[in-house]
């Protein structure tokens, strides 16, 4: 669950020398100026093989700028300190990983590289907060291990780095991470949308392009374009004959370039012309559909336009005639960016706190209060959750239930309660670091403890079954459960969190959640007996700690 993305200023790398190769051996002796010939054009010849087979050396300028970039942005913000000789140290354990014959000595003044007995290099250690210098360290026994090191000098630049930031972060929480170039560019796409386009899909209907689905993020939402409209041309370019992924090609573009679609819709004998201008598009991460008088949206993960989409959604739910309420379904959502749950929150909550972040960079601490309004009006919502439910979900699913305007339904979620900050690297490729704790309003932490539903769906169909017969008589079965998980305070240990977690097992959900909320959303007095659960809130307003 990201925040904005604070990149750190990429550090300036000295000039490296790189190391001269060995001249060629001399002939042995007595060995005719023919056999040394041909001797020196064999070793010639296999030089030219084991160099087609080896990655080129790595851009070790470019391997000590990214480093010093993360050694300068984890010094701050990771949860707990650590120094620029720890984080060095550590990531330099991926040599060891790579050829278990290469250890370090880092017990004098200096630190050395070892190959069995064979001492490879030895640096005086810089200050343990010198980042150039660190990363100077680094560099240096990076390059030394790939001169001396098959399977170090088999590694790309990218596998080496990779390498690296796995050991480094292998001594941190488990969401910190690298994550590489190619792969990064893939994220960010998924985050803030590709290349620019319509944000439209397209689908083969017989020998016809039409438009299958409409993103509700991209331009062709608020024009005249409709799902089933027949795609006749673009940019006056005849689609007759054509694939439905060659014409999403041709919609793909320069942002805010022109398209001119011809577009028929059915049952119409004219067609129409309608003009767009290319936008990139985040994927679609709100779904809704109507059940009788209750309306679902699935909300898959947070992403740059969610709260968005779904203040659209709420818009047009809100119209409908007779609606009793809305089912919100957070089931397999892995969450994504923190401020997009809180913005959802804002949507339902007229005022409060959503959540508090805590950490050791004062940029990380955070009271996320909401004001502004409700749209849907206090209309009742239950929240499907399960085992997958995660990070920005929770934040949401936890912000509602605290401030009683909804019942959560389903299993303990994953409890993934730690925020991660951004930063994108020299070589295009991003570091992901936890930098903050996320406590709920009513003061307990997500870290591990998750979300703990009113309505547990997680024990069985005759537990459920026992939990729906109680609610008439203003019982709810889960209540010492949900009681307990509010009261929790961070440090929580680990075994007060099983205690608390055996209540509601996490699971996966299953259409069985949607039937207990739908009962809920059809008997006012079991929704109002579920929402009663949630303690009142404190009196006192979350304090922020840094002392972590």
């Amino acid at each position: 669950m990201p925040t904005a993305s604070t990149p750190a200023a990429a550090v300036t790398a000295p000039t490296s020398v790189a190391a001269s190769p060995a001249p060629p051996a001399a002939p042995a002796a007595g060995a005719t100026a023919a056999n040394a010939t041909a001797a020196n054009a064999a070793a010639d010849t296999q030089d030219q093989h084991n160099a087609a087979d080896m990655p080129a050396a790595p851009d070790l300028v470019l391997v000590r700028s990214v480093i010093g970039t993360a050694l300068q942005f984890l010094g701050p913000r990771t949860l707990d300190p650590h120094t620029s000789r720890d984080f060095t140290l550590w990531g330099l354990g991926c040599l060891t990983a790579l050829d278990p014959s290469l250890a370090f000595d880092t017990r004098g003044a200096d630190i050395q590289l070892l190959s069995g007995q064979t001492h490879l290099l030895s640096r005086p250690a810089p200050a343990q907060d010198n980042i150039d210098g660190w990363a100077q360290l680094a560099t240096d026994f990076l390059e030394t291990a790939r001169a001396h090191s098959d399977a170090v000098r088999t590694a790309s630049r990218d596998d080496l780095l990779q390498a690296f930031f796995d050991e480094l972060f292998n001594h941190l929480d488990p969401y910190s991470r690298y994550i590489g170039p190619s792969s990064a560019v893939t994220d960010r796409e998924a985050r803030i949308g590709g290349e620019a386009d319509a944000g439209v899909t397209l689908a083969q209907a017989g020998r016809h392009v039409v438009i299958a689905a409409i993103n509700a993020n991209g331009p062709a939402w608020p024009a005249a374009v409709e799902t089933g409209d027949r795609v006749l041309a673009v940019n006056n370019r005849s689609t007759a004959g054509q694939s439905a992924a060659t014409v999403s090609q041709w919609l793909c573009g320069a942002a805010d370039s022109r398209l001119v679609l011809r577009l028929l819709s059915p049952g119409q004998a004219r067609a129409r012309t309608v003009v767009l201008r290319r936008a990139k598009v985040p994927p679609e991460t709100v779904f809704a559909f109507a059940s009788g008088s209750i309306i679902v949206l699935r909300i898959t993960a947070f992403s740059s336009d969610t709260a968005e989409e779904l203040s659209q959604y709420l818009d047009q739910a809100t119209q409908a005639p007779h609606l009793k309420g809305l089912i919100i379904d957070l089931r397999g959502n892995r969450g994504g960016v923190l401020q997009q749950a809180v913005t959802a929150a804002a949507l339902l909550l007229d005022h409060g706190v959503a959540a508090v972040t805590s950490g050791r960079d004062p940029q990380a601490n955070h009271i996320w209060a909401v004001q502004g309004g409700d749209m849907t009006n206090g209309l009742p919502i239950t929240i499907l959750v399960d085992g997958r439910t995660a990070s920005a979900a929770e934040i949401l699913a936890a912000a509602l239930a605290d401030h009683r305007r909804a019942v959560v339904i389903g299993s303990a979620t994953l409890g993934k309660g730690l925020v991660q900050t951004v930063a994108q690297l020299p070589d295009e490729g991003e570091l992901f670091v936890t930098w903050s704790r996320v406590i709920a309003p009513l003061h307990w932490p997500l870290q591990g403890l998750g979300v703990m539903p009113q309505i547990c769906t997680s024990l069985g169909e005759a537990d459920i079954a026992r939990t729906l017969a109680d609610l008439p008589a203003g019982r709810l079965d889960n209540q010492p459960a949900v009681a307990a998980s509010r009261a929790a305070r961070y440090p929580l240990p680990v075994s007060r969190i099983l205690a608390i977690r055996k209540a509601c097992p996490a699971a996966l959900g299953s259409d069985r959640d949607l039937d207990v909320a739908r009962a809920l959303l059809e008997n006012p007095a079991w929704y109002k007996t579920a929402i009663a659960a949630i303690p009142d809130e404190a009196a006192s307003a979350p304090i922020l700690s840094t002392n972590n």
